[in-house]
């Protein structure tokens, strides 16, 4: 498990990290279609908390796009390197996530990100915010609709309906499965959000997540319940 080292210029305050948003939500890249859905490889990441401890640690699994088997993955552990502020989330994930994704063995393609995208009060989520540091094509796909409206998709898998902040699409409404509650896809960085919900859909054949943050999610867990890393 690698060990993360929070940059020595990273945000302290809520005032330095929504200045740090503004700089970066300017480098997103919205007009690339993104790699192809079910050809190389696609990485998901996920991070868990140990609060007692102020620890968080992420997890990275590379599986390959056409079999969804695993190519390779990899932990990080450090201490928690922002308070909890809503909308401000990535600043307490990026360094484990970055750190995890330095450690593969390999590189990682498409990467999903459990959370948001453009789905985002100031458009700049976690997935936007990695994709902007790593120059990575990213996506989001959360669990909730954040602070977005939708009308409910068709029932059939595949089915979707626009996540709206008034009349703007920051994502969709994705019905992964026959009849389950949908995810939540947002662009992140160089996708279109129709290349997004292709490749949710690619990676969700039998569960209403995807593979990517079924996976990354156990493995964070499971390094989370054996580290012995303190602060």
């Amino acid at each position: 498990m690698t060990t993360v080292r929070i940059p020595a210029d990273w945000p302290a305050t809520e005032e330095q990290a929504l200045a740090v948003q503004d700089e970066l939500r300017s480098r997103v890249v919205l007009d690339e279609p993104g790699p192809p859905p079910g050809t190389g490889r696609v990485t998901g990441v996920d991070v868990a908390y140990d609060d007692e401890r102020d620890i968080v640690v992420a997890a990275a699994v590379v599986l390959d796009a056409t079999t969804l088997d695993v190519v390779a993955e990899s932990t990080a552990v450090g201490q928690v390197s922002f308070p909890y502020v809503p909308g401000l989330l990535a600043f307490r994930e990026i360094p484990a996530v970055l750190a995890a994704l330095d450690a593969l063995a390999c590189a990682p393609g498409l990467v999903v990100c459990d959370g948001y995208g453009l789905a985002h009060p100031r458009r700049f989520g976690l997935a936007s915010h990695l994709g902007v540091l790593t120059g990575l094509p990213t996506i989001g796909v959360a669990k909730n609709p954040f602070t977005f409206g939708y009308e409910e998709p068709g029932a059939a898998r595949g089915s979707s309906a626009p996540l709206l902040a008034g009349e703007e699409e920051v994502g969709r409404a994705l019905r992964t499965q026959q009849g389950i509650k949908p995810v939540f896809v947002s662009v992140g960085h160089r996708v279109t959000l129709d290349t997004a919900c292709a490749h949710t859909l690619r990676l969700a054949p039998r569960f209403r997540l995807p593979e990517t943050t079924r996976r990354a999610d156990a493995l964070c867990r499971r390094a989370l319940k054996t580290t012995e890393y303190v602060v």
